[in-house]
């Protein structure tokens, strides 16, 4: 942790060189190039940090965002998985956060149809990534004349250390008072940004000095002046993908598999095991051509191909360029009207045409599965420590370069695999024939604007997770949990032979909603128990989402590409449909750190509830309730945290009031007439 104080020395020097000198720290190259102001931080410009400065702008707020790409919306754009993944039942109810509601009426008004890829991996949309920047981009300056606010928009940006103070309430807490950030652009004669991988690239734009690929702008964040003396004079919200700032700023979180308890009963590991986060994909877009193509051999393509399978006998290519079609000419979406002549495959859509382009994103393909202390991908605090991130000026982004390299050659290989490749590794010889009338897109102008055809930066599914504030219900610290979401019964082997009569006992006391107390105390048999059919309810809720518990599990024997390696073992037992579930705002207010909100896949959840807490609409309602609360702190002159530090959440009224107004903003904080006696058993 970097902790500075306020001192009337360091007020000195920072007026005249804008710049804290504080014990320990390491002095930058050159004094800061410029400070600015914003009552809204948002760090990262992925889905929920877009959604947090969508809300904050139209609530009339000076809003600050930076972004270590040069694209805004995250997995929807620079990380490539332009294909909403939603459930049935809320898209055809359309219950989505007003935001979300409007990103994917414009995407239908953009192309004319809602699906231009004819893609069936979501009955939603699919389309090209460079578009969705442009279409989330549009809605951020539209939001900003219809609020009145302000949009301070910082592409090539990375926070490179924090300065935290006392809490100005006097309380055991922090806060951030200042955050110190280096943005990068091309050097003298270098190639354009986008040229090089990211793993070529990324160590360099967390250094303060210019190199030979890379000129820096230093930026000191702070707080308006105006706002000085007030509880809450800006709130910083942490929304990068793999949870950079829980990092940096050192609050208590977790990394990995949780231990075994009667809350995680699936959990693959006893005593919890930090190395295994879900895979990460870099994805790709490929063309269909209607001749044959080059396909020249990676040298790195024979290390791979112990890794690379279809996996599941019902599909060869075309349904695979298919499932996740990103864009066709004739713009004929899956579910539009078709004429009564049009072919369909096997799987009910149309088959592959030149000139259509799909997106990758498959395990075991692109999907790159590292699971062990030699590769994971991000960085354990104790890796942290080991590493010296955790020193002054040491922060390089917290994550291992080798495995983003590697991910980046196992997502070339792939494409080879599906345009050259006759060997299956999990199903055999003889399965796989060439498709070579395929091409890469590759290009600034291409779908995923790099010029060696990958995405800008992986597509992230599980990075760290903060652990919420402790009360007597949690004593550890508030997180959701498996048994929170999940709908599986837990009344199978597996869960009586792992788990403690006394834990199995306590597990489905916790499904038994009403009927809890009669399994602890003896007179209701967990046998017995006829599991309530919904989510648990949070008198804190601020947001809604809804996907399966769906794993992309790490291998577990290093390297992954290892011959023979799987999947580690009982990583797939809680892979299993979810309720519709809420955010609660607890989730999203770590420990110490008073004027921080978290969003997005770092939130309080257990590895088992991440699986199903980091798709679109989620991350998108997560960040429109921060954008809002930090909106309505600003205005109230409340600090978030100061709404739930106290277990007593009910007869909160300033709660009640913040989620009337989120609710009235278009913003649902509960599914459709949630109650204790509701049943979502027919939400699919």
């Amino acid at each position: 942790m970097i902790t500075y104080c306020r001192r009337t020395v360091a007020a000195i020097f920072l007026a005249i060189f804008s710049w804290p000198i504080a014990p320990g720290q390491t002095a930058p190259p050159r004094p800061v190039d410029k400070t600015v102001e914003c009552e809204i931080l948002i760090v990262g410009g992925g889905l929920a940090g877009t959604a947090t400065a969508y809300e904050g702008l139209l609530a009339g707020k000076n809003v600050c965002m930076t972004e270590l790409t040069d694209w805004v919306g995250g997995q929807l754009t620079s990380q490539g998985t332009a294909a909403l993944d939603e459930r049935p039942t809320q898209t055809d109810k359309l219950f989505y956060p007003r935001g979300y509601l409007e990103l994917r009426q414009r995407i239908k008004d953009f192309y004319g149809v809602q699906n231009p890829g004819k893609c069936w991996v979501s009955r939603s949309s699919c389309f090209l990534p460079k578009d969705g920047h442009d279409i989330l981009m549009a809605m951020l300056e539209d939001a900003e004349k219809k609020g009145q606010g302000t949009l301070q928009w910082f592409p090539n940006t990375v926070i490179k250390e924090l300065v935290l103070a006392p809490t100005a309430l006097g309380e055991a807490g922090e806060e951030i008072i200042q955050a110190i950030a280096i943005q990068h652009q091309p050097a003298p004669n270098a190639p354009p940004l986008n040229s090089q991988f990211l793993s070529q690239t990324i160590e360099d734009s967390y250094r303060y000095e210019d190199s030979e690929q890379f000129t820096k702008t230093i930026i000191n964040f702070t707080a308006p002046q105006s706002n000085q003396g007030r509880t809450a004079q800006w709130l910083v919200v942490e929304a990068t993908e793999t949870g950079e700032l829980i990092g940096l700023a050192d609050v208590p979180y977790r990394v990995g598999v949780d231990p075994r308890t009667y809350l995680d009963p699936s959990s693959s590991s006893v005593e919890g095991f930090a190395y295994c986060t879900q895979g990460f994909t870099y994805t790709f877009a490929m063309e269909a051509t209607t001749e044959p193509q080059p396909q020249p051999e990676p040298d790195f393509y024979q290390r791979f191909t112990p890794y690379y399978s279809y996996d599941q006998s019902r599909f060869d290519f075309d349904a695979l360029f298919t499932y996740r079609r990103i864009w066709s000419p004739d713009g004929l979406g899956i579910f539009e009207p078709a004429t009564p002549n049009q072919p369909k495959n096997r799987f009910g859509v149309s088959p592959t045409q030149p000139g259509e382009i799909s997106m990758q994103n498959w395990l075991p393909g692109n999907d790159y599965t590292p699971g062990t202390p030699r590769d994971n991908f991000v960085y354990t605090r104790e890796q942290l420590q080991q590493t010296g991130q955790l020193e002054p000026g040491g922060w390089l982004g917290g994550l291992r370069t080798e495995s983003l390299a590697n991910g980046e050659k196992i997502a070339l290989g792939f494409y080879h695999w599906l345009v050259a490749g006759t060997t299956d590794a999990k199903l055999g010889d003889n399965v796989k024939t060439p498709n070579p009338n395929n091409r890469l897109l590759k290009g600034l102008d291409s779908p995923m604007g790099t010029e060696h055809g990958l995405s800008k930066f992986p597509y992230i599914r599980e990075g760290r997770r903060i652990i919420g504030r402790p009360d007597f219900i949690y004593p550890n610290g508030f997180e959701i949990n498996e048994t929170d979401i999940s709908r599986q019964d837990f009344k199978d082997d597996f869960y009586r032979e792992n788990l403690s009569p006394r834990d199995y006992r306590r597990l489905h006391a916790e499904l038994a909603g009403i009927d809890g107390l009669d399994v602890l105390d003896g007179s209701l048999s967990p046998d017995a128990v006829e599991r309530r059919q919904r989510a648990t309810m949070y008198p804190d809720s601020v947001g809604i989402g809804h996907y399966n518990i769906d794993f992309h599990p790490c291998y577990l024997e290093y390297p992954v590409e290892k011959p023979g390696n799987i999947e580690r073992p009982g990583e797939r037992q809680a892979h299993t449909p979810s309720y519709p579930f809420q955010i609660p705002l607890r989730a999203m207010i770590p420990q110490r750190v008073d004027n921080l909100l978290v969003v997005g896949k770092t939130i309080a959840t257990s590895h088992i509830a991440a699986a199903a807490y980091r798709v679109h609409s989620f991350e998108w309602s997560s960040g429109a309730a921060a954008g809002i609360v930090a909106a309505d702190a600003l205005q109230n002159d409340y600090l978030p945290y100061q709404l739930v530090n106290q277990t007593a959440l009910i007869a909160n009224q300033k709660l009640l009031q913040l989620r009337r107004k989120i609710d009235s903003t278009g913003n649902p904080t509960a599914f459709p007439n949630t109650s204790i006696f509701t049943s979502f058993e027919n939400w699919k």
